[in-house]
């Protein structure tokens, strides 16, 4: 006979899960026990949100699907906003949860929260599992669901009772068969002629990468068509990296933390081809407009995705990998010179010097010369702020990767991130950049990556304030700094070291690429605070 709990670390181990992020709790117990005598690695967080953070840089990093863990009530509910924010970055994802036994569901008993119920908006399917023998089917449509179609997280909540129940054999699933979920992945040929005429009349045409051209792989396609055509890109906070920051063909992410010049290019542009990138209020503020006087070819797998923030002339529903295979055969056309000539002409006119203070580190700049430093493919992680907005602007990327949390903006983010894509890519530069705010949020996981021997940079923004908000106050109101303002402290040299850390403090940028040559050469965690002026803007 096989316990649920053994159920469940067998359909991990046919699904090749080698690591699992998580928190235990009494009604998790089972599971965790059952695990222990595994090759599987089970990792303890010190929050269960960066239990999922953490599944979140691990499936970024790893092109696989995530797996977190946590208990039954404020557990589970804490996993919530990881849980949201790989949903809005279709990011692939198995959430598991524990539950109180089946019998006192709805009972309001010890620890017991509907979870299924609370994560119905943010995940693409939940499972409450009623039946030792349905474990199975459920981890094999889990796995499939996040992992297929456009990707993101599903919730599996097994009660206490169903992982003690038991079942004479175990048997996996071959084979996945799921009414009403067939994504489609090749696009249609008829739409792709189509595109493909339009595109060869165009004058001005601008291709907008988005963070599904990453997540599909298709990274190198991408390259490939944007050289056989020579069209111009911009890009979203997601879709940074689908082009080398230093490409003659990329001009910067758009938006309203966005490159001027990138802004100007999709502005002026008669074709928008975009690809894998759903274009929320951040990346274009008024769409319906931008639409009027240019025609929109829009490439995504997920259908509901097409149309529902920009008017969108010829969809184009398929994997971004198969659509652009599709296109590269029958396409023949080159952007126009002239129009090329015109946006690099917006780049020079648009630059704009960095602002410098005195004692203290000019933050664009400094990123700029770590770019230089970083191994090629390390992996950048950006929290929530302005330093998400420094980093996206002026770290120039090549064959590495920017993470960040794009499409909810979750503050401690970075460092739980940070540790799962090192337990995804050892041997690569993990590089986490987050302000004084946000680092505030994170910091216990500090011993997490003490734990594991985890050789993870940590880069702390400290500017003594919330800093996008307080730069929203000095803008839209009075400069009233309203619940804005943190002070110098705490002393986070002092935290580093309560955690056997080394770090240091810069207060100029030649301070900070001294001690950054030193952190990088370091086989340990470190922890680099550089000391940027309140007043340094986003852009």
């Amino acid at each position: 006979m096989l316990s649920g709990a053994e159920i469940m670390v067998k359909c991990l181990q046919e699904e090749g899960v080698e690591i699992v992020f998580g928190y235990p709790g009494a009604v998790i117990c089972p599971f965790f026990d059952k695990l222990y005598d595994t090759d599987i690695k089970a990792v303890l967080v010190r929050q269960e949100q960066n239990a999922a953070h953490a599944a979140s840089g691990y499936a970024r990093a790893l092109s696989k699907v995530g797996v977190c863990v946590a208990t039954s009530g404020p557990g589970a509910l804490n996993m919530i906003t990881g849980i949201a924010t790989a949903y809005m970055d279709s990011i692939p994802m198995v959430a598991i949860t524990g539950q109180v036994k089946s019998d006192q569901l709805g009972r309001d008993v010890f620890q017991e929260a509907d979870i299924t119920g609370a994560c119905e908006s943010f995940v693409k399917h939940s499972y409450l599992v009623k039946d030792t023998a349905d474990l199975p089917r459920v981890f094999k449509e889990a796995f499939h669901i996040a992992s297929t179609g456009r990707p993101g997280p599903v919730l599996i909540d097994v009660p206490v009772d169903v992982q003690q129940g038991e079942v004479e054999e175990f048997v996996y699933p071959e084979k996945v068969n799921i009414i009403g979920y067939k994504p489609s992945v090749s696009g249609h040929p008829l739409q792709i002629k189509r595109a493909l005429e339009i595109l060869s009349r165009s004058q001005k045409p601008v291709i907008v990468a988005g963070g599904g051209v990453l997540t599909s792989g298709a990274k190198l396609r991408f390259r490939e068509f944007v050289r056989k055509t020579n069209i111009p890109v911009v890009s979203t906070m997601m879709g940074i990296g689908t082009m080398p920051s230093e490409d003659p063909l990329y001009v910067g992410m758009i938006g309203s933390h966005g490159k001027k010049a990138a802004n100007k290019t999709i502005h002026d542009s008669d074709l928008i081809i975009l690809c894998g990138a759903r274009v929320g209020d951040r990346a274009v503020s008024a769409p319906d407009q931008l639409a009027e006087h240019t025609t929109v070819i829009h490439i995504d797998i997920d259908p509901a995705e097409i149309g529902k923030n920009m008017k969108t002339n010829i969809p184009i529903v398929g994997d971004m990998k198969n659509v652009l295979n599709q296109m590269l055969k029958a396409v023949d056309y080159t952007a126009p010179e002239e129009w090329l000539a015109e946006i690099n002409g917006w780049k020079r006119q648009f630059a704009v010097p960095y602002p410098k203070f005195d004692g203290y580190v000019e933050p664009k700049s400094f990123l700029e010369k770590l770019s230089g430093m970083l191994r090629a493919k390390a992996v950048l992680i950006a929290d929530v702020g302005q330093n998400q907005i420094w980093c996206a602007n002026s770290y120039k990327m090549s064959d590495g990767r920017f993470f960040t949390s794009g499409g909810m903006g979750t503050m401690g983010y970075s460092v739980p991130a940070a540790v799962g894509a090192k337990f995804a890519r050892p041997s690569r530069d993990v590089v986490a950049v987050c302000g004084d705010g946000s680092f505030q949020m994170m910091f216990n996981e500090l011993a997490t990556i003490v734990q594991n021997k985890l050789n993870i940079k940590i880069i702390v923004m400290r500017n003594t304030v919330l800093g996008m908000v307080h730069e929203l106050q000095d803008i839209h109101y009075g400069s009233r700094y309203a619940v804005t303002e943190l002070s110098d402290i705490p002393d986070f040299q002092q935290i580093a070291a309560a955690y056997g850390i080394d770090a240091a403090c810069a207060s100029s940028n030649e301070e900070a690429e001294q001690y950054a040559k030193e952190m990088l050469k370091s086989d340990k965690p470190f922890l680099l605070v550089c000391n940027v002026h309140p007043n340094t803007p986003s852009r």
